[in-house]
């Protein structure tokens, strides 16, 4: 069977990348969407199982410890990180997975899927950035003013990723997602079994 796609997308705090995942799931309901465990405090509305795994931090560095995570950083203050059992079960059932993962976690995440498909998401300028952080209305000044911070060391690590999408309309943003998927899935390395599978019925 051939093996799924891991699809990669990261990004500053701000960028968006949430509402283009969201958009991109949406729009691609055979694409599964991993999710991630975190010891903050969920947002309102956000829901354990559904947005996140909520964990104290005892049950994370547990997961660590017992090597059940395929990334994990600390952010903020808060663990993040990716549960590999299922995403490793996901793939070998031939399915694509989307993980929208920090960037410290992507760059593990690469050593160990080198195949996988990096998306890094920019937003149209740091203004912007800005201006959708405090348009959130969720975090303190003291919270804003560090997310500005770490922005820009986060977009630096956008040159360790194939591709980059400049999020000026979610549209858009989506729609080039989707070619990148698109082309992925004809490169011809993911392709090998058919050719081999047509060479044989000549």
């Amino acid at each position: 069977m051939k093996k799924g796609s891991l699809i990669v997308v990261s990004g500053p705090s701000g960028a968006g990348k949430g509402t283009v995942c969201d958009a991109f799931l949406g729009a691609h309901g055979e694409i599964a969407y991993s999710i991630s465990a975190t010891t903050r405090a969920p947002r309102e509305g956000e829901q354990d199982g559904v947005n996140y795994y909520f964990l104290s931090r005892a049950e994370f560095e547990r997961m660590i410890d017992n090597g059940e995570l395929l990334e994990w950083a600390e952010v903020y203050g808060n663990y993040y990180g990716t549960p590999l059992k299922k995403i490793e079960e996901r793939l070998a059932r031939g399915e694509d997975i989307l993980l929208e993962i920090d960037t410290q976690g992507a760059l593990n995440v690469q050593k160990k899927f080198p195949d996988g498909v990096y998306v890094f998401i920019l937003p149209p300028s740091f203004d912007e950035l800005e201006k959708r952080l405090r348009g959130r209305g969720t975090d303190s000044e003291a919270v804003v003013a560090r997310r500005l911070a770490a922005a820009a060391g986060e977009i630096a690590a956008a040159k360790q990723y194939a591709y980059t999408i400049v999020n000026d309309k979610v549209e858009n943003a989506v729609r080039t997602l989707s070619a990148i998927v698109a082309a992925e899935h004809a490169r011809t390395r993911n392709n090998l079994e058919k050719i081999e599978e047509m060479i044989k019925g000549v």
